[in-house]
């Protein structure tokens, strides 16, 4: 039985506007972001009890402004939460910083060869979908309890492909909202 997992991706980035690769680049959140995670935080505070999750983001910049701004909102010490570097997205590698219609452009073949395998395809000194979730094991293999976590598209992504049954192509290319609360809970995935 796995534990219940309450998942929020960060607020939307100016990059995240643009269709521009972030990875793990340090990009705060713009104010649409932080009205997003305010949403969040307010979706949370009328479900959870926090004393009784644990709460725990990304290092990055726009995961930490996310979850601080969800603590506010629910009334709790918005530095008190862990981080863990494994929480991290995924490494675009050569592609961070680079926009869709960039890579479209310039690296067409390399943009249809992700296209055909999204999950396992590696840009030019990056990590695959794949990659992720395994580095992700190791981190949910450790889960005790209920979390609230916040992180990003692709972290969520290989949380869902280790913790439901997912349908492999379809979830590497699913959106991943930013104003809304992902639930998994022994293996069912919703949203609120």
């Amino acid at each position: 039985m796995t534990p219940i997992l309450y998942f929020v991706r960060h607020g939307q980035t100016d990059w995240n506007a643009e269709a521009r690769f972030q990875g793990t680049r340090d990009i705060p959140l713009n104010d649409i972001g932080r009205g997003q995670a305010s949403h969040n935080g307010k979706t949370l505070k009328g479900i959870v009890d926090p004393s009784k999750v644990k709460f725990i983001a990304s290092p990055l910049m726009r995961t930490r402004e996310t979850m601080e701004i969800v603590r506010r909102e629910m009334g709790l010490d918005a530095e008190a939460y862990e981080t863990d570097d494994r929480l991290k997205e995924l490494s675009f590698g050569d592609w961070e910083g680079r926009t869709v219609s960039e890579l479209e452009e310039t690296q067409s073949q390399l943009w249809a060869a992700r296209q055909e395998n999204k999950w396992s395809f590696r840009p030019p000194q990056g990590e695959s979908y794949q990659d992720l979730a395994d580095r992700l094991r190791s981190w949910v293999d450790e889960i005790q309890g209920p979390l609230v976590v916040v992180s990003h598209g692709g972290v969520n992504r290989g949380l869902r492909f280790l913790l439901s049954d997912p349908d492999v192509p379809s979830l590497a290319s699913a959106a991943i909202p930013q104003d809304k609360v992902m639930i998994i809970e022994d293996g069912v995935v919703g949203w609120v």
